[in-house]
């Protein structure tokens, strides 16, 4: 057990050592700008958002959380009701499904217009 923390303490050093001396540090006018988004500093901080970043952003969201929903169902076939769990997965699969479908029939995700 000694052995595995010293090499795990030897290498950990070893890192953190080498990022302090790999990097090169010379700012330029880029890095010392108070932002470093690609919007020009100088202009309105109340530039309008495209919708269809935010639209894009929540069908991820929707999209992730459906897989956090969906992990546990094949430790809960194991359960004494499978057939239950089988039909919410399947439910909650078919309304993201004609979710998605909707969206991308009214021209939703389409970036050009």
């Amino acid at each position: 057990m000694v052995t595995f923390f010293l090499v795990a303490t030897s290498i950990s050093i070893i890192l953190v050592t080498i990022s302090f001396w790999l990097p090169l540090i010379a700012p330029d006018m880029e890095k010392l700008s108070p932002y470093e988004c690609g919007f020009d500093p100088l202009g309105s901080a109340r530039l309008p958002y495209s919708m269809r970043f935010f639209l894009v952003a929540i069908l991820f969201l929707l999209f992730d959380l459906e897989i956090a929903l969906l992990l546990p169902s094949p430790w809960a076939i194991h359960l004494h009701a499978p057939s239950t769990t089988i039909f919410w997965s399947s439910t909650i699969l078919i309304l993201l499904t004609l979710g998605f479908l909707y969206e991308w029939m009214q021209g939703g995700l389409e970036w050009a217009e």
